[in-house]
């Protein structure tokens, strides 16, 4: 199941970030990611895409105030629809990022060699002023504010990631 977003295989770096239910902070990161990459004039060497560990929002957008708060720092979120992520998608990705502890056991335990299992990694161990926090909470069950504020770690997080990789992507080696 596809919806609007495929992963280009012939990328040089393939992350896909995966939270519960993809409608919430993995598509706030798809979209933050996404605008990192287009800025920086990276679009086909990485691509990006987000899904859930669980199906039961697949085919839907991202929860309202999702695509609020992406809108009121100037990102559109308006195109995503949820999809649940997929174990064999691990021997095509170099990177699958997890916003808690939760998501980390889930997907290690789906990957079926110790290569995969390393390819998991918490969106906050990327970023030193935000590692010791591990967990992204999920905003699903708060409210408005909650979403910016995870919007912020999110931001912070991807740019940090981003700066790790660049470095290989600018020599054309992830």
């Amino acid at each position: 199941m596809s919806f609007d977003r495929t992963l280009d295989e012939s990328a040089l770096f393939r992350i896909c970030f995966v939270c519960t239910g993809n409608i919430c902070r993995s598509p706030m990161a798809e979209v933050v990611f996404r605008d990192l990459i287009r800025k920086s004039g990276y679009v086909g060497a990485i691509t990006v895409m987000s899904a859930g560990t669980g199906d039961w929002h697949v085919g839907e957008h991202s929860d309202a105030r999702t695509i609020a708060a992406l809108e009121a720092h100037g990102y559109d979120g308006s195109l995503h629809r949820a999809k649940q992520f997929d174990p064999d998608w691990f021997e095509n990705l170099d990177l699958v990022v997890v916003f808690d502890r939760s998501q980390e056991r889930i997907l290690r335990a789906w990957a079926t060699t110790e290569q995969d299992r390393g390819k998991v990694q918490m969106l906050l161990s990327f970023d030193s002023e935000q590692a010791a926090q591990v967990d992204v909470p999920d905003p699903y069950y708060s409210d408005a504010a909650m979403f910016d504020n995870v919007l912020g770690m999110i931001e912070r997080s991807s740019l940090a990631l981003f700066r790790q990789i660049e470095p290989g992507i600018r020599r054309g080696t992830p």
